[in-house]
């Protein structure tokens, strides 16, 4: 956690009331973490790994998608590149969370910024992208969510670890895996501006329902992003012109 400060002369600031602020808000998709993260553990155990691992694992990585990934490429002997390329498939769409961030972080010391990024996800982004159009201007909103996300990922990790004789069917069952699904359909709505998202909204879908189909997986999140990106450019440009 950062310790309070005042704003940069940029306008960028990270402080504990933005801490605060950001925490209160993650709170109602917390539950759906905290399953997510006991069905880690449960499955950690499933695969051979020894409690302590899979909450060390939780802990460092903090990266749900790319955790579950891990797991399913588990075998002795580890086959450490095809790892490392799943992984960072998955995990590459952070370079676009993190961009999507800079007039956040403009002005503030690069340590609160790395800093900060460390505890980057989708919710906590999401959450924050959706506070900015209503006027937040604090990288605390993000390090006080992902903070709280964080601890709840590595405790129910923990918990399902040690109730590794547990199965995931009830996750599906109850439809606890489409909690977060909904969660950033409903923000997806919220950010929407009119007719001048449609396009690189579009051009972003598509892009990543044809990555499911022809590229390996976990590689569609990047694909998408990408193509939504250089559409919603193209569009500014014809604008300007």
């Amino acid at each position: 956690m950062p310790p309070a400060a005042e704003p940069s002369p940029h306008g960028a600031a990270l402080t504990w009331a933005g801490c605060w602020r950001g925490a209160r808000a993650i709170l109602a998709v917390l539950p759906p973490v905290f399953v997510f993260g006991v069905a880690f553990g449960i499955a950690a155990r499933g695969h051979g790994l020894e409690g302590w691992i899979a909450a060390l694992m939780s802990a460092l990585v903090f990266a749900g998608a790319s955790q579950f990934a891990a797991l399913d490429l588990w075998t002795k002997p580890i086959p450490w590149l095809p790892l490392l390329v799943a992984t960072f498939a998955i995990n590459a769409r952070h370079i676009l969370l993190g961009a999507s961030l800079r007039a956040l972080c403009r002005g503030l010391p690069a340590w609160k910024v790395y800093g900060s990024m460390t505890l980057l996800s989708d919710l906590n982004w999401a959450a924050l992208i959706a506070a900015e159009r209503r006027g937040e201007r604090d990288l605390g909103y993000l390090v006080g969510a992902g903070a709280l996300m964080w601890l709840t990922w590595v405790t129910a990790s923990v918990i399902g670890a040690v109730a590794g004789g547990l199965t995931l069917d009830d996750v599906k069952t109850y439809a606890l895996d489409l909690v977060l699904v909904t969660f950033f359909a409903t923000t997806l709505v919220g950010l929407r501006r009119g007719r001048i998202d449609d396009l690189p909204w579009l051009v972003a879908g598509l892009a990543a329902m044809g990555a499911v189909w022809f590229l390996p997986p976990n590689w569609h999140v990047l694909a998408g992003g990408l193509a939504g990106g250089i559409a919603g450019l193209v569009r500014d440009e014809m604008t300007r012109s």
